[in-house]
Order: C-alpha cells, then sequence, then structure tokens
C-alpha cells in the first residue's frame, strides 16, 4: 500500500506537468499557485490554489488543467478551493523559477514591496536587466505587457524589446 505522504507528493508531481499559460516557461507548483494538495480518507483530491492576482484570466484554464491531469490519473473526486491569504508573492519564486523566465526571454522580478496593504498594478520603473545580454541599459516602454502582471521594456545594449515579470 503506497503511504497517504508520497501519494501526495505524486499529486504534486502530476500538477507540476501543467505550464502557465501565460508563462508556460513554468509549471503551475514553481509558480507557486498550486499550495496544498491532499489526498482525503474518502479519495477526493483537494486543491487550494492561490492566483497571481485576482482577476487572473488564466485561473480558469488552470483550473481546468488541474482537474483534467488528475482525472486522466484515476482521481475523478476533485475539489478546488481558491486560497487569497496571503497572498501570492513574487517573492515565492525560487532562484530556479526565476532562471527559468531569464532563458524564456523574461526579466525576473525584483524583491516586492511587503508595506503595502494593497498590490499595485503598476510598480516604480526600474532599469531590468535584459534577459538576452544582460545589461542594464534598458527602458520601460510599457507599464503592461501581454498580461497585466509583466510589462515591457526595450535594451539600448542588444536593441531587444522584452517583457518583465513584476514585483508583486
Amino acid at each position: 500500500m503506497v503511504s497517504r505522504a508520497s501519494t501526495e507528493t505524486e499529486l504534486f508531481g502530476l500538477l507540476r506537468g501543467i505550464p502557465d499559460p501565460e508563462v508556460p516557461a513554468l509549471d503551475i507548483v514553481e509558480l507557486g499557485i498550486v499550495r496544498r494538495v491532499e489526498l482525503g480518507p474518502d479519495g477526493v483530491v483537494t486543491v487550494d490554489v492561490t492566483p497571481t492576482y485576482s482577476g487572473c484570466p488564466a485561473m480558469r484554464v488552470i483550473e481546468q488543467e488541474i482537474v483534467a491531469m488528475l482525472c486522466a490519473n484515476g482521481h475523478d473526486r476533485v475539489e478546488l478551493r481558491t486560497v487569497y491569504s496571503p497572498a501570492w508573492t513574487t517573492d515565492w519564486l525560487s532562484d530556479e523559477a526565476k532562471a527559468k523566465l531569464k532563458a524564456y526571454g523574461i526579466a525576473a522580478p525584483g524583491r516586492a514591496v511587503v508595506d503595502q496593504p494593497l498590490v499595485p498594478l503598476t510598480s516604480a520603473v526600474r532599469h531590468a536587466a535584459c534577459p538576452y545580454c544582460g545589461s542594464s541599459n534598458t527602458e520601460r516602454k510599457s507599464e503592461f505587457g501581454a498580461t497585466a502582471c509583466k510589462a515591457i521594456h526595450y535594451c539600448h545594449h542588444c536593441q531587444q524589446p522584452f517583457e518583465e515579470f513584476k514585483a508583486l
């Protein structure tokens, strides 16, 4: 018989196979969207998820992918719970995840400002290091990129546009 702890570890492993639809360089576990997975004695798999920000348009797709992945692997009773507190933060990204963002062409976020009661969608302009050449001779061109959690920058050194994952 497989122990409950190892089964939950295996469930986390399954969910690591789901890429984030907006940043496919990262999976939903390493991004920190999946907070907890629990296999109940009744066979129900409960998954706690935290959106990167409230109103994130990718959450419905992510939830559908979680249910589909678990069902495809024999777990047809899935309960999803959205957990808003503590709020998701880019500070949860590991150095490995930040390196994956850079390799994908997205500048990794700096440290998030934690002394604010609300999470701003705009942030102080910083010269994000270019993920292509490493130069800090960059300029923010738009506060918002393809998604609200990214900004668009331009590198004056290698002349490449790139996105920055904002610190939230």
